[in-house]
């Protein structure tokens, strides 16, 4: 039997409540993918520079890239408990929802798009490594 506060509609989330579900979303996603990009960059080249010139394997082969992946993966799964830390230091609170707001298309559109674009950001904002390694990849083309 259902209960008469079963039977009440919920009222869908209000656009500030959409607002602060995409926020809460998308920052911790900007540092995840800030340090995902800039890691894997860094750890790529190194990794093409070092071990890839001995091993005779290049960037064009995808391997070096793919083990650059690997450690900003293993780098991302051990900093990830940081990021979320430093996003609630910054007040990002949880947003004020009922469990059936929270399920609701609206909501969950909200939040897949803050992670799309927070991720997006910080991606983005972690090429910034590509600005220190353009002279070593010319030293590697000059050797080979």
């Amino acid at each position: 039997i259902l209960t008469s506060l079963e039977k009440l509609e919920v009222a869908p989330p209000s656009p500030g409540q959409l607002k602060h579900v995409f926020f809460h979303n998308a920052l911790p996603f900007v540092g995840f993918g800030f340090l995902d990009n800039a890691i894997m960059i860094a750890a790529g080249t190194q990794i093409e520079l070092s071990i890839g010139v001995v091993l005779g394997i290049s960037t064009m082969a995808g391997k070096t890239a793919a083990l650059g992946n690997l450690v900003s993966d293993l780098a991302g799964l051990g900093l990830a408990g940081y990021v979320e830390a430093l996003a609630s230091r910054l007040g990002l609170s949880i947003p004020d929802l009922t469990p059936k707001q929270a399920d609701m298309w609206q909501t969950r559109l909200s939040a897949h798009l803050g992670k799309a674009i927070g991720v997006t950001i910080g991606c983005i904002l972690g090429m910034f490594p590509l600005l220190f390694f353009g002279d070593e990849e010319e030293k590697l083309e000059e050797k080979n």
